[in-house]
């Protein structure tokens, strides 16, 4: 085009100019406009052998590429040096800003246009400002923009409530977006699935579903409304209408697009049910990152650590490209008995492909090599972190609490203060672990009071249960039990589990059957009761009633938990339990251990 005669085509200039926006591609989008400054007159606001009309086309395009391109400096240059501005520059102006985070500027533009009454702001502008609301301190903003929609008559244009409503859910404050949705006259299917997703990403699942079946009933829903549907399924574990919401997904031909396929997934992992979310897994092809990062928090999720370390082996011999999702997905299924050697390995991938900088996967390494038993390394990364959110202080204080460095645990809570992080539920339940470890009760009194008085947390049963434990650690049976039967709640399995617990430690039989006896109530199959009691009669040598108590114990079916040990060999974790004769070496290795018991017994006959 470069060596076509003058006169150039406008038309062709601005088409170009947009794709170079579309494209970021800042090189080609700054050549033409050397271009247009080398052919200057033939693109002046006075050429007077050329329409205006066709002269701003070019002029926009050009602000808006530079604006695209995020090179927001060369875009006000353009902008100052309009002789002429209309609306489209105006609202190219201050979209550049607010997508590059200048709210300062970019409302600053935006009091200018509205200060220039030739230039009255449109439903692009309303929609632009909108959506740069997202945030809860930007609420007042989103407030104000609603009071300038309303007083100049666009409250009643789709677009603009669809961003009205949008900006309030993003800004947390879904009574809002509720009001304006029950204002509107008129409403598309952008409308109702910002409401279905909106209220489902606020945790108002049943309202969300509510609006879904109410929806069905105005028009067909696409493919992002099933989607925010079964999200809000996977919020109530509503198995059900999640296999409802299947059912229509087939019916109107959406069941291949990804989106809705990682959602049902989701929704089925979620509710335990895997062998459904490996069916649509293995009928797609071709999945995408979010398909198979789904998967892998499905697979952690429900106990099956071993198909995720699998699956995650398979796509990166694969050659799927690994991203920060996938590996933050792996890192969660890392337990006690996980292969260390593959902790290390996906370590080191994370360097190689230079995702440390990732908050997600640095919290996934520091409890990967938490629960792995390196304490230290966790330290290292958490220290090396140059953002830390709330789950990686969380993160940090619950290693120290797992590996009993409760003194620790405390002091790095009182740095979470320092540096204004909110402390959240989890943090409180490692923060009474790290008491109960450290003996701390009157610390962990104070934890309990402050996370509802101070921070306006409710405790859940595991908070209680983390009270139960300290107390009853430290020999105060009496003050537990007390505890418990105080509490506001009606007390779980949890409660009377630690104090069973404590019984067991400190051999008190008449308590832990009172304990027993309440645990059995509220759950019959719990085999711990059971054994605990028979531990208590043991220590204390009354093997008739500890005889008694196991043979009850097998009259009502309930089986032992099986107690498992484990070793890491040459990358790969080897589980045993009791007289096993599964294992492939299973021949060799009682060989050895026969000749082990030889050499002790002959040591035994030694003297000292």
């Amino acid at each position: 085009m470069r060596y076509v005669p003058l006169p150039l085509n406008y038309a062709h200039l601005s088409t170009l100019l947009s794709l170079c926006g579309r494209e970021r591609n800042y090189r080609l989008g700054s050549s033409i406009h050397a271009a247009i400054i080398k052919n200057a007159n033939h693109f002046s606001f006075n050429n007077h052998n050329s329409s205006l009309r066709d002269i701003m086309v070019v002029w926009n395009a050009l602000l808006s590429m530079y604006s695209k391109c995020g090179q927001l400096f060369d875009a006000v240059k353009i902008f100052d040096r309009m002789q002429m501005r209309d609306s489209i520059s105006w609202n190219s102006m201050i979209s550049g800003c607010l997508v590059r985070d200048e709210l300062e500027m970019g409302f600053g533009y935006f009091k200018q246009m509205h200060e220039y009454e030739i230039f009255r702001y449109d439903r692009a502008t309303l929609t632009t400002i909108l959506s740069a609301c997202a945030e809860p301190e930007l609420l007042s903003v989103s407030a104000m923009m609603h009071a300038l929609i309303i007083s100049n008559g666009y409250e009643q244009k789709i677009p603009v409530g669809n961003a009205l409503l949008t900006a309030y859910f993003k800004c947390g404050c879904p009574t809002s977006a509720h009001k304006v949705f029950d204002g509107m006259q008129e409403r598309n299917i952008v409308t109702w699935t910002a409401m279905v997703s909106g209220l489902a990403q606020s945790q108002l699942c049943k309202e969300s579903l509510i609006l879904f079946k109410e929806m069905r009933h105005a028009m067909e829903a696409n493919s992002l409304t099933y989607s925010s549907s079964l999200l809000a399924c996977c919020g109530l574990r509503a198995l059900n209408e999640g296999q409802q919401i299947h059912g229509l997904v087939i019916k109107s031909g959406l069941h291949l697009d990804l989106c809705v396929e990682s959602a049902l997934m989701d929704l089925y992992s979620k509710c335990g049910i895997m062998e459904d979310a490996l069916l649509i897994f293995r009928s797609h092809e071709e999945p995408d990152e979010v398909f198979l990062t789904v998967i892998l928090v499905g697979f952690a999720q429900n106990g099956m650590e071993e198909r995720t370390f699998k699956l995650f082996a398979e796509m990166v011999g694969a050659g799927i490209e690994i991203d920060a999702n996938m590996i933050s997905a792996v890192l969660g299924a890392f337990g006690a008995s996980a292969p260390f050697a593959l902790g290390k390995q996906i370590h080191s991938m994370v360097v190689k492909k230079s995702l440390g900088s990732n908050v997600f996967v640095s919290n996934g390494l520091i409890n990967m090599y938490s629960k792995c038993g390196e304490l230290m390394d966790s330290v290292k990364i958490f220290s090396r972190m140059v953002h830390q959110n709330s789950v990686s202080w969380n993160s940090m204080i619950a290693a120290f609490a797992r590996h009993g460095h409760g003194f620790e645990a405390l002091q790095l809570y009182e740095d979470m203060k320092l540096e204004g992080i909110e402390p959240t539920d989890i943090t409180f339940l490692s923060l009474l672990h790290a008491c109960s470890h450290v003996g701390s009760i009157e610390k962990g009194m104070g934890f309990l009071h402050s996370m509802s008085v101070d921070h306006g947390i409710i405790p859940r049963m595991e908070h209680y249960a983390c009270m139960v434990d300290m107390l009853g650690r430290a020999g105060l049976l009496n003050d537990a039990r007390r505890f418990i039967e105080e509490l506001p709640v009606e007390p779980g399995p949890l409660l009377w589990q630690a104090l069973l617990g404590a019984c067991s430690i400190h051999g008190n039989l008449e308590m832990g059957k009172y304990a027993a006896q309440h645990l059995l109530l509220v759950e019959p199959e719990c085999s711990a009761a059971y054994v605990l009691l028979a531990n208590i009669s043991s220590s204390e040598g009354r093997w008739a009633e500890r005889g008694r108590i196991i043979k009850e114990m097998k009259e009502r079916g309930v089986k032992k938990d099986t107690g498992m040990s484990w070793i890491e060999v040459e990358k790969e974790v080897h589980i045993f339990v009791v007289e096993d004769r599964i294992h492939p070496e299973a021949e060799i290795i009682y060989k050895v251990l026969d000749e082990l018991v030889v050499l002790i017994r002959d040591q035994e006959h030694l003297p000292d």
